[in-house]
């Protein structure tokens, strides 16, 4: 269905049983279980799909180590359980990563542990191997019944230090365990509508929900159009907004949310990923905040920060952020020195979790729960999570919804494959030379498609082998991909197609000849003038800059043929 499809919808029927506000991953979960189970269900998003803190995670699926410190025993056992969920639905995109744990001494954070535990300190300390191994041991039993992955491991500082030789050389130990990380969360939330299709389900993105003296109202960003619509009952998930929201549509104004800030930086290190030898490396810095390290699609991503923030909106990864990734990263690898230059991608976002007044900001639970408050139109608001129990958080709101409304689960989501996950094959290989027999594209470029989109894949191969070819400049992307990703996908702004519906960003691909090639068939498929072309490039480069540090000197840079695209090909 398109755009015009669905505003038309709208104006037909503005009644519906559900309105959830938010389209990032956790209301796009629980509009997927409203919509699997039958319920006339509408999701707005004033931006993006998976644009706030949905894209700027760390790209973990895990069951979150360091929350066994604050006692947040549930959330692991939740946290790990749908990790292992994901691995089965997702194999597209959620894979095993081996995660390792340089340790610096023996009995360090013991007793801090301890009394952080019964709440008698608040400060955070660095964990020696007695904690690590206690931590890593709960985990392994957590899972001990299915077992997906593998259990832990300590190694020597001499069998440590033969593996990563690039490591500080202070180091005593390491423990390495096994977590999961996810290559394209934001794709996978569009697979996630994709699943949701149906008679009873729309799903607008760039559509702002707002109350006028008729009541709500649903204003598309695009062209202006405006519709009123009338709920029985709205879900609010939209994180770190969760505040503004409720205002805005008149719900509450009780403080429910106060989130951090974490900031991530893409770095392109031939040295570090070397060093890293495939493993994520999960660390501490000196302030005790935990960090990580782990090869990502090419390149080398690092995080995070966790600083408080009060507007949602005004979070960027600032210059001293980046100092102090860097900085922490070298207490970890003393030899490899992270350029500027070399940071091909940055990004933040906002950690949605409950209001606390907590100064110690690793100190607020991570967990999840849902908050009816009451009124003309009872608003369901969902307060924290995290990204790995998406899946079991809107089913805890969609439970909540039926149960409200009386009616009755018919369809549930745990062993349900997601998009591309589904049917995937045991033998990649054997799939893409199949594919690639079916539809005439080279099965090395399939097994390319199989990797991006599952085995949602053939569709993409069959349009790509239909007629002839180019490749947008300076990517893997072609011109026929992009034209479907652009028909099929929501995409309505240029940033929609470069910074979620593709990796071309992230992964340090883009340049101002991509940008502009990309804008030439979203502008023709869209039926867009000189004056709205110029003005989506101009969106988009200032989204870049603002957000992503890549202003317009770099990506000019970066066009083929340029000095510094010519090292980054060296390299």
């Amino acid at each position: 269905m398109n755009r015009a499809d669905s505003i038309a919808r709208l104006k037909a029927r503005p009644a519906m049983s559900v309105l959830v506000i938010g389209g990032g991953i956790n209301g796009i979960s629980v509009y997927r279980e409203l919509a699997l189970n039958g319920v006339d269900v509408v999701l707005a998003e004033k931006s993006d799909f998976c644009s706030g803190a949905s894209a700027a995670l760390s790209r973990m699926v895990h069951g979150g180590l360091r929350y066994l410190e604050n006692g947040e025993f549930k959330l692991v056992r939740e946290s790990l359980l749908e990790r292992d969920r994901l691995l089965q639905n997702a194999p597209h995109f959620v894979a095993p990563l081996p995660t390792t744990v340089p340790i610096f001494d023996t009995f360090s954070g013991l007793l801090n542990g301890a009394f952080r535990f019964l709440g008698l300190t608040r400060q955070p300390a660095r964990r020696g191997a007695v904690v690590i191994k206690a931590g890593l041991t709960l985990y392994d039993l957590f899972t001990g019944g299915r077992r997906a992955l593998p259990a832990h491991e300590f190694r020597s500082r001499g069998a440590t230090l033969k593996r990563w030789p690039a490591l500080n050389p202070a180091v005593t130990a390491s423990a390495t365990y096994f977590d999961a990380w996810v290559s394209r969360p934001e794709r996978l939330g569009i697979e996630m509508l994709r699943d949701a299709a149906g008679d009873n389900a729309i799903a607008l993105n760039h559509a702002e929900i707002a109350r006028e003296a008729g009541g709500l109202v649903l204003r598309d960003r695009i062209d202006g159009t405006t519709v009123p619509i009338a709920p029985q009952l709205i879900v609010n998930a939209t994180g770190g907004w969760i505040d503004l929201t409720n205002a805005a549509i008149g719900a509450s104004n009780a403080p429910m949310l106060g989130g951090t800030k974490g900031s991530h930086l893409v770095v392109a290190n031939a040295e570090l990923t070397r060093a890293l030898d495939g493993h994520m490396v999960y660390y501490e810095n000196e302030d005790g905040r935990i960090c990580i390290v782990f090869p990502y699609l090419g390149n080398v991503l690092v995080g995070s920060t966790d600083i408080r923030v009060d507007d949602p909106d005004s979070v960027r990864c600032d210059d001293d952020e980046r100092d102090y990734i860097l900085a922490s990263l070298a207490q970890v690898f003393p030899t490899i020195r992270v350029a500027h230059d070399e940071i091909v991608f940055r990004f933040a976002g906002v950690r949605p979790l409950p209001a606390s007044a907590d100064s110690i900001t690793g100190r607020i639970p991570r967990d999840h729960f849902c908050q009816m408050v009451e009124g003309a139109i009872p608003t369901l608001c969902m307060i924290g999570g995290k990204w790995t129990t998406f899946r079991s958080f809107g089913a805890l709101a969609a439970d909540m919804v039926l149960e409200r409304l009386e009616l009755v689960r018919t369809a549930d989501t745990e062993d349900l494959p997601i998009g591309g996950g589904r049917d995937f094959p045991a033998d990649p290989g054997a799939w893409s030379a199949k594919v690639a027999a079916d539809t005439g594209v080279a099965p090395g470029r399939v097994a390319e498609l199989l990797e991006r989109y599952g085995t949602g894949a053939k569709p993409v191969a069959i349009e790509i082998g239909s007629g002839s070819d180019q490749p947008i400049p300076g990517t893997s992307y072609s011109r026929r991909e992009i034209d479907h990703l652009i028909r099929t996908e929501h995409v309505e702004t240029l940033c929609d197609l470069l910074l979620r519906r593709t990796t071309i960003a992230i992964t340090g691909a883009l340049s101002m000849a991509a940008i502009d090639a990309t804008l030439a068939q979203l502008g023709q498929l869209k039926g867009w003038d000189a004056a709205r072309r110029a003005a989506a490039r101009a969106a988009c480069l200032s989204e870049l800059a603002d957000r992503h540090g890549l202003d317009e000197a770099t990506l000019i840079s970066r066009n083929p043929g340029t000095a510094e695209w010519q090292t980054t090909k060296s390299a």
